[in-house]
Formats: structure tokens, C-alpha cells, sequence
């Protein structure tokens, strides 16, 4: 007996990709990932996106997740690109995904993808790590320690058991900021302002805590509040951390330009 095959037509092929940025804000830190692709999905039906599908006997929605973030911690730039079978505008597109999802997963930019390699500019991200009831003089001394060290040693739970690596060596910087006159709590509160590359194994603002815990015995008496506030590539020479769309932005006009280079005088 041959293989057996789907039945019914192949599925449409994809002919425009967009890329969009969204948040995870408030209590919706605490979606995961795997919650938040069902509840993006019902999103993508509501709004009637033309969306690409793959082959095969269980077709899925042909959307691309990159670099989500932890479960429980806040993020203004996550990142996704979806695969679509007719052209959309990709702010309209944005307008209808952002009306159909609930507040605090929110889509805030979009762009249509003109250049390959997405998740390849996700080199780092930008956290603040906000560390209620501990004096910003404390967290001062500790970030002075964690960055004196030539490797910091920490230990996380995986699937296949305790795991140790350096935490330190993916740290591009990190800071202590001023206290904030019109943040949300009155009482002490450091604000660490943290930059770390996307290595393998990942190091996460959770490392670094335990990190700031073990070289400093920095120890927060709450959980602290992180929120991702950028990813994108990394640059060397300026210790930013660049917006990963840009390139598509700009590839707009250049593409334009190049239209109307070629366009036949009248």
C-alpha cells in the first residue's frame, strides 16, 4: 500500500509576511508561551487573517515565535512573524490582532518582513529588574561585585536536572538607576537596569539574581518585578541594544526608490 496523503487541495501558498512586536503587561506576565499561541490564534480567526497554513493532516497556522520570554516576567518587545495568503496592510492588520486580543497582550508594531533572518537579529535583550525593599546602596555594592568577577557560578533546575554555568560572561552591563519620584511603591526600591547577550545556555534576569545572591548575598525579601523592556541586535561599540524591525522599515523606501529608478519616462 502506498503512503497514504491528505485529502482536498494543497494550501494556498504564502505571499506576504509581517512581523509584529507585542507585550505581555500587568497580571498577563504570568501567561506563558503555550498559552499565549491559543489565545494569538483566536486572535488571528477573529480578525479574519488570511493566514498561510501548513501541509499535511493536522494544518497549523504557519506563524514563527522568537525568543519568548519567561513565564512571570513582563516584556514590551516580543516578537513574531506570521505567513499570509493575500496582501494586508500591516498597521491595519495590527489595529484588528490588537482589538482581538486582551489588554496586556498587546500588538504594538508591525511591519511587513522585506529582509530574511529575524530571530537572527534577536542578539540581546534590555531587563529592569525591580527589587522592592532593598536599598539602592545595597544593590550597588552587589552590582560592583558581580561585575568585578571574572565568572559568576549559578545553578538552575532543567529538565534533566541541576545544571551549573557562568552567569556573568553574558552580562553586557549592569546598573543601579536613580530612584524614581513617581514609581509605584513608597518604600525602598532598587532598579537594576540589566543587558545580556543571548548565549548558550540562555542566562536569565533569575541568573543574575542568583548571581547578585552569591558573589554579594544580595537577597530580595519579595520576588523581583523584570519586565524586558528591549531585544534586538547588540551593538558592540555603543552597548545598545538596536529595534530588530528597523531593517524592514528601511527597506521600504529603498524598494520604492528603486521602483521609480526603473519606471519608463513618459
Amino acid at each position: 500500500m502506498g503512503k497514504r496523503q491528505p485529502e482536498g487541495p494543497p494550501p494556498a501558498p504564502a505571499v506576504q509576511r509581517i512581523r509584529l512586536r507585542y507585550t505581555k503587561r500587568g497580571r498577563l506576565r504570568f501567561t506563558s508561551h503555550r498559552d499565549f499561541q491559543r489565545a494569538f490564534e483566536r486572535a488571528l480567526r477573529r480578525a479574519e487573517v488570511p493566514m498561510a497554513y501548513s501541509a499535511g493532516f493536522t494544518p497549523h497556522p504557519k506563524v514563527s515565535y522568537a525568543n519568548a520570554a519567561p513565564t512571570g516576567t513582563g516584556s514590551e518587545a516580543e516578537y513574531l512573524e506570521i505567513a499570509l495568503t493575500r496582501h494586508r496592510d500591516p498597521g491595519t492588520l495590527r489595529e484588528l490582532l490588537d482589538e482581538s486580543l486582551p489588554d496586556g497582550l498587546d500588538i504594538v508594531d508591525a511591519v511587513e518582513a522585506r529582509t530574511p533572518g529575524l530571530a537572527d537579529r534577536l542578539t540581546a535583550s534590555v531587563w529592569e529588574l525591580r527589587l522592592d525593599r532593598v536599598e539602592p546602596e545595597d544593590a550597588a555594592r552587589a552590582v560592583e561585585a558581580f561585575l568585578a568577577a571574572d565568572a559568576v557560578e549559578v545553578e538552575r533546575r532543567t529538565k534533566n536536572g541541576m545544571r551549573a554555568f557562568d552567569a556573568r560572561g553574558a552580562v553586557a552591563s549592569l546598573d543601579v538607576l536613580p530612584p524614581q519620584a513617581d514609581g509605584p511603591s513608597t518604600g525602598r526600591c532598587a532598579i537594576l537596569r540589566l543587558v545580556v547577550r543571548h548565549v548558550t545556555p540562555a542566562v536569565r534576569p533569575d541568573d543574575v539574581l542568583s548571581g547578585l545572591r552569591a558573589v554579594a548575598d544580595l537577597a530580595p525579601p519579595v520576588p523581583a518585578a523584570v519586565t524586558r523592556l528591549a531585544q534586538g541586535l547588540f551593538d558592540e561599540e555603543s552597548g545598545t541594544v538596536t529595534d530588530p524591525l528597523a531593517v524592514d522599515r528601511e527597506a521600504v523606501p529603498a524598494a520604492s526608490a528603486t521602483a521609480a529608478g526603473t519606471a519608463s519616462p513618459r
